[in-house]
C-alpha cells in the first residue's frame, strides 16, 4: 500500500509515470526502506494505465462493497438476545479506562 501511496503521491506532483528509484527516494524522506520485490511488481502491474482511470474503477467497487456500520451493529444486538450489546459496553469501559491512565505517566499536559 505504501508504495501505491508513494506513486500517486509522485503521480500528483506532476511525474507522470514515476520510477523505481523516485518511488525509494519519496520513501526514503519518511524512513521507509523499499523491497524492490514489490516496488517491481507495482511498476509492472500500472505500466501504461491511465491513474485516474483506475482511481475511478477502484471508488466503483468500494461504492458496491458493504460497509456495516451503524445498522449492522444495531441489527445484531437484539439477534444475539442482548448479549453482544452487554459485551459491548464492557469493552466501551475498558477503553474508557484504558484512555484515562495517562495520569501514570508521571507529568501533566501543562507541566
Amino acid at each position: 500500500m505504501r508504495y501505491l501511496a508513494a506513486y500517486l503521491l509522485l503521480s500528483l506532483g506532476g511525474n507522470s509515470s514515476p520510477s523505481a528509484a523516485d518511488i525509494k527516494k519519496l520513501l526514503a524522506t519518511v524512513g521507509i526502506e523499499a523491497d524492490d520485490e514489490r516496488l517491481i511488481l507495482l511498476l509492472k502491474e500500472l505500466k501504461d494505465k491511465d491513474i485516474n482511470e483506475l482511481v475511478k474503477q477502484g471508488s466503483e467497487k468500494l461504492a458496491s462493497v458493504p460497509s456495516g456500520g451503524a445498522f449492522a451493529s444495531s441489527s445484531a444486538a437484539p439477534a444475539s438476545g442482548g448479549a453482544a450489546a452487554n459485551e459491548e459496553k464492557k469493552e466501551e469501559k475498558k477503553a474508557e479506562a484504558e484512555e484515562e491512565s495517562d495520569d501514570d505517566m508521571g507529568f501533566g499536559l501543562f507541566d
